[in-house]
């Protein structure tokens, strides 16, 4: 009974700290994925702009300029450049996911370690629980056994005092 109230306070005790860790590192990988999320936001709308800048034709007959040329390729690099900030984005966030496995598995592992290890003290205890108590009942038996012999004695040191007073008491004739 005591067992399972201890393996069951453990337990629990264990399952909030991973919950704690996983709750506090969730948040920093939501926080991440909002990010990325924001930037793609950012960059959808850029490449919008790039599409209606390709469709601008502000030269004579209805012909692109330099000038619609330029502007399309620099939104096409600024599009570029988001793209390049997705990627290392990306990457800590999927570094970030690793690290979280990797985090996760080395505290489970680090939580059944724990629960073995008070597994086997408990099971030392219980051992040295029952030596005791066979001890115990060894030493109870012995007490009753040198109990025995002494009310033994005591009869026969009573028997032998009775026997000579009333052997002294008796006339000699």
């Amino acid at each position: 009974m005591m067992k399972r109230i201890i393996l069951t306070s453990l337990f629990c005790l264990s399952a909030i700290i991973v919950f704690a860790r996983i709750n506090s590192d969730s948040l920093a990988y939501q926080l991440e994925r909002t990010k990325i999320n924001a930037m793609l936001a950012r960059r959808a709308i850029k490449f919008g702009r790039y599409d209606a800048s390709l469709s601008m034709h502000t030269g004579i007959f209805g012909l692109q300029t330099k000038k619609d040329i330029r502007r399309s390729n620099d939104i096409l690099m600024d599009i570029v450049k988001t793209d390049d900030s997705i990627y290392k984005e990306l990457k800590i966030l999927l570094d970030f996911s690793g690290f979280q496995r990797v985090q996760v598995l080395n505290h489970s592992q680090e939580t059944e370690e724990n629960n073995i290890g008070f597994m086997t003290t408990i099971n030392k205890l219980r051992n040295q629980v029952d030596q005791l108590k066979a001890d115990a009942t060894k030493q109870q038996q012995q007490y009753k056994k040198a109990q025995g012999l002494f009310i033994l004695a005591l009869i026969f040191l009573l028997a032998s005092i009775l026997y000579l007073v009333s052997r002294q008491r008796r006339p000699t004739a």
